[in-house]
């Protein structure tokens, strides 16, 4: 497993700045949007600094994940250590599973008044694009990103391989279902069935709570299929954000980052 041992040790961080770059520069040619360069500017610096206190908050959590998932598998913790399978199968599952749990975090961040506070932030933005992917609030990320895996690892037997194989697939789906490009039908109605697509996704970016609470899956939209949180709505018809966070001011870094702390209505 040489192979997967080198696919793995990719910096994911380096994948998402070199897609968001890629993608970024697309969205300038082709975005459906309407925006000035002064309000795209203002986007992009909204949404940077998220990823740069996140990169910060990881450098101490990352070390927490990877300390627990590593005790974890010295004390055989989880399913896979009373089965034996094949390591392929066992890294394709692992894929899946984290995938799985993730799905249920995600929808547990929807519907726990106390995490919504925090998830709402990434669905603020009112002009999504690859940056959106950026808009996360750092302590989110410490429940959602590290708290779910460590969660699977603990009911599965996950280990730091499948860990960094998962990490490395969900990555770009994480980047490319935020993009401004309008994409074709046919990808929802053929690989739509099983992985969510931008336009998949984008629905679950829709003001209107009953889309906003649907879509949750990051790499296989099968999981909403299954679970009956499927839902699709034509992507022209999408108006994204959340009522409480339309005012420009809003949409401002410090504001949101402090947005979990305060009461924010809808009519404000």
């Amino acid at each position: 497993m040489e192979i997967v041992d080198k696919i793995t040790s990719i910096n994911t961080n380096y994948l998402a700045y070199a897609l968001i770059a890629l993608f970024y520069t697309v969205e300038q040619i082709l975005s459906s949007k309407l925006l000035s360069n002064e309000k795209k500017v203002k986007h992009l610096l909204h949404n940077i600094p998220f990823e740069i206190v996140t990169f910060i908050v990881n450098l101490f959590w990352a070390a927490v994940v990877v300390a627990s998932i590593e005790w974890l598998n010295t004390n055989h913790i989880g399913f896979f250590y009373y089965i034996t399978i094949p390591v392929w199968l066992k890294l394709i599952l692992g894929v899946a599973l984290l995938d799985l749990t993730t799905y249920w975090f995600h929808r547990m961040s929807h519907n726990v008044p106390i995490l919504w506070r925090f998830h709402r932030v990434h669905h603020s933005d009112t002009n999504m694009d690859s940056t959106t992917y950026f808009r996360a609030h750092p302590i989110e990320v410490l429940f959602w990103f590290g708290t779910s895996n460590i969660v699977a690892s603990a009911i599965f037997g996950l280990d730091l391989l499948t860990l960094g194989l998962y990490v490395l697939v969900v990555t770009p789906f994480l980047v490319i279902e935020h993009i401004d490009v309008n994409l074709p039908d046919w990808l929802d109605k053929t690989l739509g069935w099983i992985f969510t697509t931008p336009n998949l996704h984008k629905v679950h970016h829709e003001q209107d709570e009953h889309f906003t609470n649907s879509n949750y899956a990051d790499i296989f939209i099968l999981w909403d299929r299954l679970f009956g949180t499927f839902k699709h709505k034509p992507v022209e018809q999408i108006t994204f954000g959340l009522k409480e966070f339309d005012h420009p001011k809003k949409q401002a870094f410090w504001y949101l980052l402090k947005s979990p702390f305060i009461n924010i209505n809808k009519d404000q």
